[in-house]
């Protein structure tokens, strides 16, 4: 059976258009996804550990002065801030005694001022004077004292915090030195570290960590300042390590759970964006794209992440390599291409 070439002209060019056009839009998504290149950086090498997150400050407020309950304003696992009033005792008595102190010294201060004038005058002696002045600063001692009674009555909080624990109760008798409230601060927060003796060193020569906020997707705090214990627990064989955090809200509560990384040097590794690495079940993989201009997707081995949201590639990835940083693009681009293959061919 004899095929007419000439019929065949047509659809034939039609087919190449169409193989072109594709080939067209391959390249215009490929030239779409953004893409990366591996690269070794000098970072800091680091090893974690596991920590407590604990209040600098917890004191417990006790009574000043001896009175009677009246009013109790907070309570347990309540938001305090400095300086606000939590308690008052009664204070009928202070108030009688400071109202005796104000009339003797508005007394003292009206006979000194009349006895210096007339001293100006020539009128009295001087000794006058001076055992009118000795009387005033007396009762001013003596109201000042009573000003203070009156303002022990009131008790406020040291510092902003929570209320972890109430001694007392409204009708209940405070004696002075008697526990009234407990409480810790929130603004000024640190974790504690159980640091192997194999480590102390290490970690004295460099005094650097950032804690690392757990579940929250590698977020991490610097910390201010870390505090070493200047021995071992005789039982643990570890140093305690204290990591202060700067003054602010990170989200974090005395008793939490976090990790510490602490640095231990500077190491060379080979780097990707976080957002590089695609999650499959158990498998890690990043959608390469190669010279051809051909993309595939390739299982890599991942070792720690860094603060600059990186991951270190351990195996699977050389220098330069190209990745794309969006694995949900670059899989609907290979989808695509493998669809419109598919099409082609039929």
């Amino acid at each position: 059976m004899l095929f007419n070439l000439r019929s065949l002209k047509i659809p034939l060019l039609s087919l190449c258009v169409y193989l072109l056009s594709l080939s067209v839009a391959w390249q215009a998504q490929a030239a779409e996804l953004e893409l990366v290149s591996a690269q070794y950086y000098e970072v800091d090498q680091e090893r974690v550990l596991d920590a407590l997150v604990e209040a600098v400050h917890k004191a417990t407020v006790s009574a000043q002065t001896s009175g009677r309950v009246s009013n109790i304003y907070y309570d347990v696992n309540d938001y305090v801030k400095k300086g606000e009033v939590i308690l008052r005792l009664r204070d009928k008595d202070q108030r009688a005694k400071l109202n005796v102190s104000l009339a003797n010294f508005n007394q003292a201060e009206t006979e000194f001022n009349r006895l210096q004038s007339l001293h100006s005058k020539k009128l009295i002696s001087k000794a006058a004077v001076d055992k009118a002045e000795a009387l005033l600063k007396s009762s001013r001692a003596r109201l000042d004292q009573a000003e203070e009674n009156l303002e022990r009555t009131i008790v406020r909080a040291p510092y902003s915090g929570i209320v972890v624990k109430r001694h007392i109760e409204v009708g209940e008798t405070a004696r002075t030195g008697v526990p009234l409230f407990t409480g810790l601060s929130l603004e000024s927060l640190r974790v504690a570290v159980n640091l192997p003796q194999d480590m102390i060193n290490v970690v004295q020569q460099h005094k650097m960590a950032r804690i690392i906020l757990s579940g929250k997707n590698n977020i991490s705090v610097n910390a201010k300042s870390m505090t070493i214990s200047p021995y071992a627990d005789a039982q643990s064989h570890t140093f305690l390590v204290r990591v202060n955090l700067a003054e602010g809200d990170h989200g974090l509560y005395p008793g939490m759970a976090v990790k510490v990384a602490f640095s231990t040097g500077k190491k060379q590794k080979l780097l990707v964006p976080l957002s590089a690495v695609a999650y499959r079940s158990e498998v890690s993989a990043v959608y390469l794209m190669n010279e051809q201009q051909q993309l595939s997707m390739l299982q890599v081995r991942t070792g720690q992440k860094s603060a600059e949201n990186m991951i270190e590639i351990l195996a699977g990835l050389q220098e330069h390599d190209r990745v794309a940083i969006d694995p949900v693009k670059a899989a609907a681009y290979l989808k695509d291409h493998i669809q419109n293959k598919s099409e082609g061919r039929q």
